[in-house]
């Protein structure tokens, strides 16, 4: 550098550049133009910048430059203060820690650029950051800062771009900025301001992009923000607005992004939102909104995103959604939608998860919805008659358990289970391994992983799906929510802690007594009458075993395991099947031509009925092809049932039994 006195421009970005900048760089004495970022520089910044006196343009971002460890005092702005021509000066993205001194005012009036962003600034923003009145740019987000926005800021009238984003500023958004006329970004996502929105803001006519989510704003929407017709993207999502009236967003003709998701709003959806003509995304989602999906919708040509799910939501999906050719995601999900899924379009590619958890909406198999029926009276009620037990029960009313689904992520899941430690495995089955788990609320979960390598496992958790989620029932086991993606599927389950029949049948250390083994009987008979007649689908079991009949804290029975059941439509009574149910339980039809009906579970609760109260399993040895279960029980009962009796309820002492 010595021997480069009149260099202007020294441009070293983007290299693999290490170790300290050297002090003698100051010896460039006309350098204009310094470009040192993207490299790996370490070390304090030199305070010898400040030699250099016709610098116009300092980056030295993204480097590993730190401050004086001992104080983390920012020297080295000290050194460029006053400087005439400075207009621009980036250290984003070193760790310089400490905070942002009061003489970055006296930095010259020039300076236009100022970035600091990634710098692990702590502390307040000073109000002699005011003082530089020319600048355009000031980006201090993901920082640590705290305190308010200062007033000052107002008086930086040529500020085009504020990026504060991702700190934990706090207060209310200073008014004063509603003073910056030519303000295009506006930044404050992730902090933790409150209050409201004010209505000046829809004074900044200049505005593109307006990011105010995740903070604690509390107020509803100010309309003026509908004035901004020259607004590209606008998000206020998760904080705590409302609104008046129905959503009315007027006529933004530029409007690429509009994100009002996780708030309190409230009201209809007005149909002038099909006016966005440019709307690229829409997030309406985790709102209070309520009534139709607007028609209009289907007017917005440009459509790659919307979410309007977790609402309260009615009527039916608008077909003109169809005309959406370049929708690539949309969410229905957890509303009060009836009526037919849209077939057309771009509707074919949508999972079943994006409409889960709605009044009554129907439509083909995979989307895990009953089928379209026609003629079929609107608001009709299926009642059905449950065996009594010798207690009476108020029979529990558990279709508003649908609208308790929550959603959980795979990592979620991960973490519930120990990242799926052999500890939590209580079983596995044919089709994947179930697990228990507790959800981060405390809630304790059973959850069914299915391994997807595994022929049939993906139509299993469709089935299964289908089964527990459209067909609730005291009796049933309940599903909570699910977690599906192309490399992931499971069930999250009601974790029942009294395990399965099976083990109380056959563990050394369970006994039943035989009032319990007959409420567990009922409770089973309960279900199966709930699956066969109690829903517009006939739904067949196919594989009840005491294995999949689970046991609550209060030895209530519930019926698990639908992994090879099958839904029958309207007017049918039999199919046809290649899946085969386990062998001792199943039906001969069933086993030898694939038969499938209602009779098939009414046989297989009988070969349970027996081995609840004998003891035996089916498969034992001491059945054979010439004397099976059935034979056994029907040669006993000239001989008297006493004999094939588990030996269990006979020793015990029972105020319900007597020999």
């Amino acid at each position: 550098m010595i021997n480069l006195p009149k260099l202007e421009e020294l441009v070293l970005w983007d290299n693999k550049l290490s170790g300290n900048i050297p002090t003698s760089i100051s010896n460039a004495s006309m350098l204009k133009l310094l470009e040192l970022e993207n490299n790996f520089f370490s070390g304090p910044i030199p305070d010898t910048f400040g030699h250099l006196r016709h610098l116009e343009s300092l980056n030295i971002g993204f480097n590993n430059l730190t401050t004086e460890s001992a104080t983390h005092e920012w020297t080295f702005l000290s050194s460029l203060a006053n400087y005439r021509n400075l207009t621009y000066i980036v250290v984003s993205g070193n760790p310089l820690h400490g905070v942002l001194p009061s003489y970055i005012g006296n930095l010259s009036t020039s300076l236009q650029n100022f970035h600091a962003k990634d710098c692990e600034l702590k502390g307040n923003i000073p109000m002699e950051i005011g003082n530089l009145s020319n600048m355009l740019v000031l980006a201090l987000d993901n920082n640590e800062l705290r305190g308010s926005v200062p007033t000052s800021i107002g008086r930086m009238r040529n500020l085009q771009a504020l990026y504060l984003f991702s700190n934990k500023l706090g207060g209310p958004i200073s008014e004063s900025i509603c003073g910056l006329e030519r303000l295009y970004v506006l930044s404050l996502s992730l902090n933790e301001l409150h209050g409201p929105i004010h209505n000046c803001l829809g004074n900044l006519t200049s505005l593109g992009y307006l990011y105010l989510a995740s903070n604690k704003l509390t107020s509803p929407i100010p309309s003026t923000l509908w004035n901004l017709k020259d607004i590209l993207v606008l998000d206020s999502s998760s904080n705590y607005l409302n609104n008046s009236n129905a959503l009315d967003v007027g006529v933004l003709r530029s409007l690429v992004e509009l994100n009002l998701s996780t708030n309190l709003l409230t009201g209809d959806i007005s149909s002038s939102i099909g006016g966005l003509l440019t709307l690229v995304s829409l997030d309406l989602s985790n709102n209070k909104l309520r009534g139709l999906i607007p028609q209009s919708l289907g007017g917005l040509i440009s459509m790659k995103f919307l979410d309007l799910s977790n609402n309260d939501l009615c009527g039916v999906i608008p077909k003109s959604l169809e005309k959406l050719r370049f929708l690539n995601y949309l969410n229905v999900s957890f509303n009060r939608l009836e009526g037919e899924i849209p077939t057309d379009g771009r509707f074919p590619n949508f999972s079943s998860t994006l409409f889960m958890n709605n009044s009554a909406l129907c439509g083909p198999p995979r989307l895990l919805v009953p089928p379209c029926k026609k003629n079929i009276r609107k608001n009709s009620k299926m009642i059905f008659h449950a065996l009594s037990r010798n207690t009476t029960l108020p029979i529990k009313d558990d279709s508003s358990s649908l609208k308790t689904w929550r959603r959980i992520s795979q990592a979620e899941l991960s973490q519930a289970t120990d990242g799926f430690v052999e500890n939590n495995l209580l079983g596995s089955g044919s089709f994947g391994y179930v697990y228990r788990g507790r959800l981060s609320d405390g809630m304790e979960v059973a959850i069914k992983v299915f391994n997807l390598q595994t022929e049939g496992a993906f139509k299993s958790f469709d089935i299964e799906c289908e089964a527990l989620r459209n067909i609730v029932n005291r009796n049933l086991v309940k599903i909570i929510t699910c977690c599906s993606n192309v490399e992931f599927k499971d069930l999250v389950l009601d974790f029942m802690s009294n395990g399965s029949l099976d083990k109380w049948l056959h563990s050394k250390n369970r006994s039943l007594d035989i009032l319990q083994r007959m409420n567990i009987m009922i409770d089973v008979a309960t279900a199966l009458e709930h699956l066969h007649t109690g829903h517009p689908t006939l739904v067949i079991h196919c594989d009840l075993k005491p294995s999949n009949i689970l046991l609550d804290d209060d030895m209530v029975a519930h019926v698990g395991d639908f992994g090879i059941a099958k839904l029958l439509g309207e007017g049918d009574v039999m199919r046809q099947t290649m899946t085969l149910a386990t062998i001792g339980y199943m039906a001969t039809e069933f086993g030898s031509a694939g038969i499938v009906s209602i009779k098939c579970d009414v046989y297989s609760y009988g070969i349970v009925l027996i081995e609840t109260f004998t003891k035996k399993k089916p498969t034992d040895d001491f059945f054979t092809d010439e004397m099976t279960m059935r034979d056994w029980v029907k040669r006993s009962l000239s001989e008297g049932m006493i004999d094939i009796a588990d030996v269990d309820i006979l020793r015990r002492e029972d105020e319900y039994f007597v020999v």
